[in-house]
């Protein structure tokens, strides 16, 4: 299916904006991306897509169930072509990097924990806020006079 089929069949209109912004989720190395992120991919390509048009967009992609919003701990909302599959986050507290994982256990104890205080669990959302322990981590900022080494 091409994206002016996927956009027709979510009643979305195949206008330029929409598919040049739904193509940037499908291609781009950045698998989880702000608006602003979004913004910044169409200047580099010399586009003149606004930023209003591109939050316009992506809220209706969220709407029509073509991309997932997440918010982490910076406060701006994230967004992630959905797949289908559920999938937990881990975040980088030094650099923002989002990490996908799926672990069977963790599932299993939250529906067991649930199941024990009398809720069956519709939908939920997991979160990791961690520190990269990588030295050599490539998206770790080059901030001057700190001191990664653990102590």
């Amino acid at each position: 299916m091409n994206n002016i089929d996927e956009l027709k069949n979510t009643g979305l209109k195949a206008t330029l904006p929409r598919l040049k912004i739904l193509e940037i989720f499908q291609i781009g190395k950045q698998r989880h991306m702000t608006a602003e992120d979004v913004f910044r991919v169409l200047l580099e390509e010399r586009s003149d897509i606004g930023l209003a048009t591109v939050y316009r967009v992506l809220m209706q992609f969220e709407q029509a169930g073509l991309l997932n919003r997440s918010n982490f701990e910076s406060g701006k909302a994230v967004y992630e072509i959905n797949e289908g599959q559920h999938h937990d986050h881990l975040v980088c507290l030094d650099c923002g990097k989002v990490e996908e994982f799926y672990d069977a256990e963790i599932e299993k104890r939250q529906h067991d924990v649930a199941d024990k205080k009398g809720f069956a669990i519709a939908d939920h959302s997991l979160s990791i806020y961690a520190n990269c322990t990588k030295t050599d981590c490539p998206n770790r900022p080059a901030t001057p006079g700190r001191n990664h080494q653990h102590s």
